[in-house]
């Protein structure tokens, strides 16, 4: 009894440790969660930025048709340097989205494990039911104990001797009486 209850405490104290590791680990995640999550609302602002300040094709044109002085306007606006540097934010975007997928799918994972750590904990009212029959059964053996200590009480013991007896030289059976009446 007293090695089940050793185990069930040890038990109980090793699902503790792992309660206080997941809870360590999904706080970490959720900080990083929420340190990536600014870092991409700063991204979008960013492509929303480029986007309101990029210049309209048609007002390009326009304004070319207005400007005589070509060679100015090529100075200020690279269209290969735009895509390019628009084909690095597509790409940051990319990483971006695998590893927030990455980083949701390490968090169903851990809230899974969370879940399970949770369901297989032992509650308050079966510990108690537990230590009641623990009692009972340790009452009852003390019972018994007591009974067989103190209800034989005979001058001696009738002991059945071991059967069949050989001799010892021949190995032949023998028949044995027991001295006493």
């Amino acid at each position: 009894d007293q090695e089940l209850s050793k185990q069930v405490e040890a038990k109980f104290l090793q699902m503790q440790k792992d309660y206080d590791k997941l809870k360590f680990a999904s706080g970490s995640l959720q900080k990083d969660s929420q340190q990536k999550q600014r870092a991409i609302e700063m991204l979008f602002e960013s492509v929303e930025k480029l986007q309101k300040d990029k210049a309209d094709q048609q007002d390009m044109l326009a304004a070319m048709d207005l400007k005589a002085d070509k060679a100015d306007l090529d100075n200020k606006v690279d269209c290969s340097q735009f895509e390019e540097n628009m084909e690095l934010v597509d790409d940051r975007m990319q990483d971006l989205q695998n590893q927030i997928s990455d980083q949701n799918q390490q968090w169903n994972t851990v809230q899974q494990q969370f879940s399970d750590a949770l369901e297989e904990k032992l509650d308050r009212h079966e510990l108690k039911a537990f230590r009641r029959r623990l009692d009972e059964a340790w009452l009852r053996n003390i019972e018994n104990l007591e009974k067989r200590l103190l209800g034989d009480t005979g001058a001696g013991i009738k002991k059945q001797l071991p059967v069949p007896f050989t001799c010892l030289s021949c190995d032949r059976m023998l028949t044995m009486h027991v001295p006493g009446p």
